[in-house]
């Protein structure tokens, strides 16, 4: 990690806990897994064991995911334009409410399949609204030294959930019945609620000037389209996360199956990858940070593959078993490194829509790759599957060096506004548009090449910030005139470039370009007409 100043106190793996708003959050987090897988076992197990519809019993993971990738990036953009610690709130009430509906329904026999595998749905509804807002808050609440030590925790509480919870179901269910992980579920998203209403996390209130839905969304996906160390970060997540997840999709059948073992034995090797989770977060603190890091994922993968090719060769589950922990350790390693570099880097104006994204990269990669690895293991068997997977880890790995992760530790994200106050003579309307804004610099000939090369970064910028459209001119009429023209589709999207989606980092770039130019560059907007 970056280095720490005297008298600062040392940062270890635990250290994001210190800030009591991150406790809350994280715990409130923790339950909310742990419920939540209790409630996908408890619905597996009614349709099973009371309803006789095995046939159905993959639906629940689909109706778990689906939302996910259907909502991720609205979720998003409701997040980065509203209060998120409401939108959290409201999206735990109503996890709590059909929870509780399901409870109910359960108990009094009226909870068919079609209804249970709605439910369930709605519950992945909450989930995917939930999950933007919680990544756009961890980066407000924590230092930045400290972000991938907490994305690690985040992965613990995923991980002990996802080890602890089908097993900690599985005895409720056998001495009460599946409705009551369901009234688990609701109690959890209520404290949940509970923590999130009297914790005080997050900020009181929203941003004036605030964007629309609609806006939102298209300002989003044009950030991500016009930003290459985002798109660099989510290659590395998908390079890693589809091989990897061969493990989680075949385990089940691998331990029944192969090992021969019963449920107690797949929760062991459970239990294993998520002691592994929690010692890897422990390691993070003292892995190499920086460019290092590629080092780190590199390794990490490697590992990993080792695994695989370990559960391709060996059958005797003590030895197995002792190697999911390394496979453990590196699922956290790298996706901490990977989720907390993506935090790094996003402008607070666009934070949850960018980790909207990446969630829907990490989590549909994982549900499209699962399927697939179903496939190789039914056509060609487990172990063929496992050592697919283990070859493509480590081709995943080598490609580091040629499409490294991205450092951006020194990136500085921070607001910034410095563009002059537009003085018009008509005041045009806020949804008015589009708008043609030029911009018109006098630069000398010796300098022209690399004023050329100066103005990429900021062409990408304005691309990013709002502009639909770009493009640097040359004017024909004087060798010396270099002109841009954007345009941006309505005045108030072109105000929100003046005031708040500008970064400290564009500022910086955009200076050096014009310090090539003689003298200041000319500005110009140009307002839409309307034609009799």
């Amino acid at each position: 990690m970056a280095a720490i100043s005297a008298g600062a106190r040392p940062v270890t793996a635990w250290s994001p806990l210190r800030v009591r708003a991150f406790r809350m959050l994280w715990i409130g987090t923790a339950a909310a897994n742990l419920g939540a897988w209790m409630q996908i076992v408890g619905a597996q197990w009614m349709l099973v064991a009371d309803m006789g519809g095995e046939a159905l019993v993959a639906l629940v993971h689909t109706a778990t995911t689906l939302p996910v990738l259907l909502l991720a990036m609205p979720a998003g953009a409701l997040a980065d334009i509203v209060n998120r610690t409401r939108l959290l709130v409201g999206a735990q009430v109503f996890i709590a409410a059909v929870a509780v509906l399901m409870t109910v329904l359960g108990a009094i026999g009226e909870l068919e399949p079609g209804l249970l595998l709605m439910s369930t749905f709605a519950l992945g509804t909450g989930a995917a609204l939930s999950a933007p807002a919680i990544g756009a808050l961890i980066p407000d609440l924590v230092p930045r030294t400290e972000l991938v030590e907490a994305s690690a925790l985040g992965a613990i509480s995923v991980n002990v959930a996802r080890a602890v919870g089908p097993a900690l179901a599985g005895l409720i269910i056998a001495a009460t019945g599946a409705t009551t992980v369901f009234a688990l579920n609701a109690a959890a998203a209520l404290a949940f609620t509970a923590l999130l209403v009297f914790g005080r996390i997050g900020p009181k209130g929203v941003a004036e000037n605030r964007e629309h839905f609609a806006e939102a969304l298209s300002a989003g996906g044009r950030y991500v389209r016009h930003t290459a160390v985002v798109g660099r970060i989510l290659l590395r997540a998908v390079l890693f996360v589809v091989p990897a997840t061969a493990i989680w999709a075949l385990l089940p059948l691998f331990a029944g199956r192969d090992l021969r073992l019963g449920a107690d034995g797949y929760g062991l090797l459970l239990g294993a990858l998520g002691v592994g989770a929690i010692l890897g977060a422990v390691l993070l603190p003292r892995l190499p940070a920086g460019p290092s890091t590629n080092g780190t994922v590199a390794v990490a993968s490697l590992a990993y593959a080792g695994t695989l090719v370990a559960m391709a060769a060996l059958r005797r589950p003590v030895p197995l078993t002792l190697c999911m922990v390394p496979a453990g350790v590196a699922w956290v390693a790298i996706l901490a490194n990977v989720n907390a570099q993506i935090q790094l880097f996003l402008p607070a104006w666009v934070r949850a829509r960018g980790l909207a994204v990446y969630q829907v990269a990490v989590v549909g990669g994982q549900a499209v790759a699962a399927g697939c690895w179903g496939l190789v293991g039914h056509r060609f068997g487990l172990r063929a599957a496992f050592l697919a997977a283990a070859c493509l880890l480590v081709a995943g790995a080598l490609t580091a060096a040629r499409w490294p992760l991205p450092d951006t530790r020194g990136v500085n994200q921070n607001p910034a506004v410095y563009w002059p106050e537009p003085h018009l003579l008509m005041e045009p309307a806020p949804a008015g548009g589009p708008v043609l804004v030029t911009v018109t610099y006098t630069v000398r000939p010796d300098v022209q090449d690399a004023f050329v090369a100066a103005m990429a970064p900021v062409g990408q910028a304005r691309r990013r910030t709002g502009a639909r459209r770009y493009r640097l001119f040359r004017e024909g009429e004087a060798s010396d005139r270099f002109v841009e023209a954007f345009l941006v589709p309505s005045w108030e999207e072109h105000l929100r470039q003046h005031y708040g989606r500008q970064t400290l980092d564009e500022q910086a770039q955009e200076r050096a370009a014009v310090a090539l130019a003689e003298g200041p560059p000319v500005i110009r907007h140009m307002l839409p007409l309307a034609v009799q």
